[in-house]
């Protein structure tokens, strides 16, 4: 599977349009889903979309494709239509940072990690996207706060986890965070070495945003399986941390034994974890277990 097939796969996992054949399809009911105290999120293709409106603000996080960030960008206006517009990317793939260009066109400041401008305009040149991209215009390396209406939002860098640019953003008022793409609810991940990921580093971040969390915090997460969705708690972090450590450990295991790569990445699932769906080749237990070597063994 290629960069342009990855993409649309990944289209198809949010909520709302989980394993739809097009973005369309989710108008079948309003994409847009409020969540509490002003704080909502956007499902159509892609990467979930996070938002928060007031009176003088609009704060998004992430952007999806073209065609579903214009709807986004049109609908939100019946919850807000603040002066202020901010768009927080996650990360740096196509499904969270595609529609950036539009939110720019309707006057958003877009916001990431240092490591994501760099990282998406790598990715657009590889897939011949340079034309319709849209970078962030202010960067950080460890956090960015800033106040609207009655929140706080916060976007935090823990290290390198799923690339080497995820950020969790923070609604500290609502006791809300947007994990992008740290969390794959019940989907084997998509763990992208080439854009810096680190599996042992993932398994960190989650520990440390469970001890950051409460009973109460909502998560909105970038992809989900049909039966599970795109929201949580953060049992589910450390659901998704036991799968990584899991997913560490028996592939040392089997190095130490002295299986080969192609015996030890032959494996399409895990007796622990039978609620893991895998929509793609490219979305599987293989190609974990395959990323898994290569940090065990060249790292």
């Amino acid at each position: 599977m290629n960069r342009l097939d990855f993409l649309k796969t990944l289209g198809l996992l949010s909520a709302g349009a989980t394993m739809l054949p097009s973005y369309l399809s989710a108008y079948a009911r309003s994409p847009f889903t409020e969540l509490r105290n002003g704080v909502g999120m956007f499902s159509m293709q892609g990467g979930t979309i996070g938002w928060y409106t007031t009176d003088d603000a609009i704060i998004v996080v992430d952007s999806q494709f073209p065609d579903p960030a214009r709807a986004f960008v049109d609908g939100i206006k019946s919850f807000g239509t603040g002066p202020e517009r901010v768009l927080f990317n996650s990360h740096h793939h196509g499904d969270h940072t595609g529609g950036n260009l539009v939110f720019e066109n309707d006057g958003y400041q877009i916001i990431a990690h240092a490591n994501v401008p760099g990282l998406q305009r790598i990715a657009a040149q590889n897939s011949d996207n340079e034309a319709n991209q849209a970078y962030a215009s202010t960067t950080f390396d460890d956090q960015y706060s800033l106040d609207a209406g009655t929140e706080t939002i916060t976007a935090k860098y823990y290290g390198a986890a799923h690339t080497k640019g995820d950020s969790v953003i923070w609604f500290e008022n609502a006791n809300i965070a947007h994990m992008g793409d740290l969390v794959f609810n019940r989907l084997y991940p998509f763990i992208d070495r080439n854009g810096g990921a680190m599996i042992s580093g993932w398994i960190n971040l989650l520990e440390t945003v469970f001890a950051k969390a409460d009973s109460d915090t909502l998560f909105i997460f970038g992809h989900g399986s049909p039966e599970t969705g795109v929201t949580g708690n953060r049992e589910d972090l450390l659901y998704m941390r036991d799968f990584l450590s899991h997913l560490l450990e028996y592939t040392q295991n089997a190095i130490d034994a002295g299986k080969s790569r192609d015996k030890i990445v032959s494996r399409s699932s895990f007796d622990e974890f039978p609620d893991h769906v895998s929509p793609s080749n490219f979305l599987s237990l293989p190609r974990n277990l395959d990323v898994a070597w290569l940090e065990l063994t060249e790292s």
